[in-house]
């Protein structure tokens, strides 16, 4: 039973079980609740004793305020139980699924990254995990709850007349049939739906990452149009989920209704025909009126329950994503960076390095150059790992990268590339990501050599600004200087730069360039550059063309031939003489 909620509920095992035990505490609610129709049966049965038989008995007050007290602290203490084990135990589980997403989207690969959308997997975390936690409160311990409690009446109905039990009970089979039945199609009504919510929460997500964009080129009536259409289509997609669902479960329960006319007409003629007495007609009654109402209200639990299982299998579709393994205690020779024929494609069919060797030493810098998307980052991110290739291998220090830890391999290498990030801290502590272990002093240290002390001292607060989501206070070149200072914090032996100043003006270049000669001294250096002027030092370099090495070899070299680094070299003289 336990495994069986496991699995079609992504539960933990723990979470099964309070599940289980929420289930069974919500049944006993609903047995407590028919105290007070037994009280009401035991009082009607003294009221009518004189009428049925010669005696004349009185009913003693005092006995049925007791039982009535007692029947509610019995009812108020069962519903403590349970409100203790599900919603307790609910949020609990709650916050594991969250925890336990966000640690398996740090596995993953970035390749996963790249083929889905933030505001889908932020909706999976958040809106997702609050979808199941309401299902796991609201609806799936109460209907399981209620199988178990109806159960047990129905067979005590039965024993006590079978007439009027099947009476009370037909409609029943009929009302849950109803919405099983129409379980397919309101799955279909709730996916276009939730299709329609992740549109617009795209649409909205992509309004923040590009407003100024938006903005800058008059495109905000475009976009709000644009976005007015989602909304009004997200609009419609939810009016007909609800419909549909209404449709189902107001006629499903207005089924169930029947039942109480049926008891009255089976109850009557078997009442005139002295087939029951007054008093047991009286309990069917009461018992009726009591037993549909939890009935009723489990018919929306179990339209509920239908609409959940789209987020629980997106939940266990990112569950099931294959993670980066590998060894985490590890020895190497040395810090040599070996490619060995090296194919890689984001997309099968089209392949982004084809056949790529070559030898990256230790103490010497290698320099990856050719035109754009000619896969020099994307060589870059390999070497780190944060893909796998589709064919060949990368070793470093002998050991093929493959098999090593992400998180063990990247203790090895300081990383600046490109796109920084930042978070919304002091620059402090967004340097101090580089080495967290770091002193307030040591990370002054990396800022000064990384040429950042000038502009932060220039600030409000200085080490201790905010500087805003990503860096948003911050200019293009100061948050590349401050991604340039967590790497000398870190120190590690392979340091890979991808543009590490594409964003700096001429003096600020010049200033963290003879930084970074400090920084790489000793070190297995991978630079990816378009900038020929900033590998002029380098001990090789590997152009690259259409994903294929085209030329290799140290900056002489390649510049006394007619090849294609010449050809860069001398268009990039031109540039330099062209003015408006």
């Amino acid at each position: 039973m336990l495994n069986y909620l496991q699995n079609k509920f992504a539960l933990s095992q723990q979470g099964a079980k309070g599940l289980l035990k929420g289930s069974i505490y919500s049944a006993l609610i609903n047995l407590t609740l028919m105290l007070p129709v037994g009280i009401s049966i035991l009082l009607l049965s003294r009221l009518l004793e004189p009428l049925l038989t010669d005696k004349s008995n009185s009913p003693v007050l005092l006995k049925y305020s007791l039982l009535v007290i007692l029947a509610g602290g019995i009812i108020y203490f069962v519903h403590y139980l349970q409100y203790s084990c599900v919603y307790l135990t609910t949020y609990q589980e709650s916050a594991n699924i969250r925890i336990k997403l966000a640690e398996k989207l740090r596995q993953l690969p970035l390749a996963f990254f790249g083929s889905r959308d933030l505001s889908d997997l932020t909706n999976t975390i958040m809106g997702d995990c609050t979808t199941i936690e309401h299902a796991f409160s609201h609806a799936i311990p109460q209907f399981l709850g209620s199988l178990i409690s109806t159960l047990i009446i129905i067979i005590a109905l039965l024993i006590m007349n079978w007439q009027l039990g099947l009476s009370v009970l037909w409609v029943v089979p009929i009302a849950f049939l109803m919405i099983f039945a129409s379980k397919k199609l309101q799955k279909s009504s709730e996916l276009k739906h939730y299709q329609q919510k992740r549109i617009c929460a795209e649409k909205i997500q992509e309004g923040l990452e590009n407003i100024q964009d938006i903005k800058s080129y008059s495109l905000s009536a475009d976009y709000l149009a644009d976005l007015d259409q989602k909304l009004a289509a997200a609009e419609q997609a939810q009016i007909k989920s609800e419909l549909t669902m209404g449709a189902f479960v107001t006629g499903s329960q207005a089924i169930l209704r029947l039942g109480l006319a049926t008891v009255i007409l089976v109850g009557s003629r078997l009442l005139i025909s002295n087939q029951v007495d007054l008093l047991t007609y009286l309990i069917f009654l009461i018992t009726a009126a009591r037993l549909y109402d939890p009935l009723a209200a489990n018919l929306t639990n179990i339209a509920e329950i239908f609409n959940v299982e789209i987020p629980i299998q997106r939940m266990q579709e990112l569950e099931k994503q294959p993670v980066q393994t590998g060894k985490k205690d590890y020895q190497l020779a040395d810090y040599e960076i070996k490619v060995e024929n090296l194919t890689f494609a984001y997309q099968s069919e089209q392949p982004v390095l084809k056949d790529v060797s070559f030898t990256a030493r230790q103490g010497e810098v290698t320099a990856l150059i050719g035109p754009s998307g000619s896969g020099k980052s994307t060589m870059a991110k390999l070497v780190a790992r944060f893909w796998d290739p589709d064919q060949g291998k990368i070793l470093l220090g002998g050991e093929n990268i493959a098999h090593l830890d992400p998180e063990a391999l990247l203790a090895n290498y300081t990383i600046v590339f490109q796109d920084v990030t930042l978070f919304n801290d002091t620059i402090l502590e967004n340097i101090r990501l580089g080495n967290s272990a770091a002193t307030n002093e040591e990370v002054i240290a990396a800022a000064k050599i990384a040429n950042c002390d000038d502009f932060i001292s220039r600030l409000p607060e200085g080490y201790q600004t905010i500087i805003g989501e990503n860096g948003s206070t911050l200019s293009g070149g100061e948050r590349q200087r401050i991604s340039i200072a967590r790497a000398f914090l870190k120190d590690a032996p392979v340091v890979l730069l991808d543009e590490a100043t594409a964003s700096l003006d001429a003096e600020n270049e010049t200033k963290v360039q003879t930084a970074l000669a400090e920084l790489i001294k000793n070190k297995t250096v991978l630079v990816v550059a378009h900038r020929l002027r900033t590998i002029e030092s380098a001990d090789q370099i590997i152009v690259l063309a259409e994903g294929q090495i085209v030329e290799q070899g140290s900056p002489t070299e390649l510049s006394k031939q007619s090849g294609m680094y010449s050809h860069l070299l001398e268009l990039q003289k031109q540039s330099q003489n062209w003015s408006l």
